[in-house]
């Protein structure tokens, strides 16, 4: 618990605390990351699945790709700040210890798709390999439910 007594009181942490103004802001923060990273995903897991066949792959991928990676990386670091104004609370609540779980197979399964080989391959263009459609499947619907996850957790 010490760890959570010094993320508290942490100088961000405590600013946040005592500005409703820089929370409103971090926190908008960090629905802009998950829109920007559900708003590329989407379309992205979609396309590699094979429903959405109206755009170039090879054109419009590795940039939904890197707005998706945009994201992600603002989701994370204003979460992990947000997380610091009461870590306490977040630990014992059942809906953010969900989300967290839906994360970590989120990420890992973001490893599993890009570095395979197939992934790269679909993303030049090339024929997409049943390995990726499915890691997309699994990855709108982790996504999915991990924002699913983080509105749960004011309502617990």
């Amino acid at each position: 618990m010490q760890v959570l007594d010094w993320l508290a009181a942490w100088p961000g942490a405590v600013w946040l605390q005592g500005s409703g103004t820089a929370y409103l802001f971090v926190n908008a923060a960090h629905i802009l990351g998950i829109g920007l990273l559900l708003g590329a995903i989407l379309p992205l897991d979609l396309r590699l699945v094979g429903v959405l066949r109206s755009f170039p792959i090879a054109v419009v991928g590795p940039f939904l790709l890197r707005v998706a990676s945009t994201g992600l990386a603002l989701a994370l670091l204003t979460g992990l700040w947000l997380f610091t104004v009461q870590p306490k609370d977040y630990v014992t609540n059942a809906a953010f210890l969900s989300k967290l779980v839906l994360l970590a197979l989120a990420l890992a399964n973001i490893g599993l798709q890009h570095y395979g080989r197939h992934f790269r391959a679909a993303l030049d263009g090339q024929a997409i390999h049943l390995s990726v459609r499915i890691l997309a499947a699994v990855s709108a619907i982790l996504w999915l439910s991990v924002l699913v996850a983080g509105r749960w957790i004011g309502f617990i």
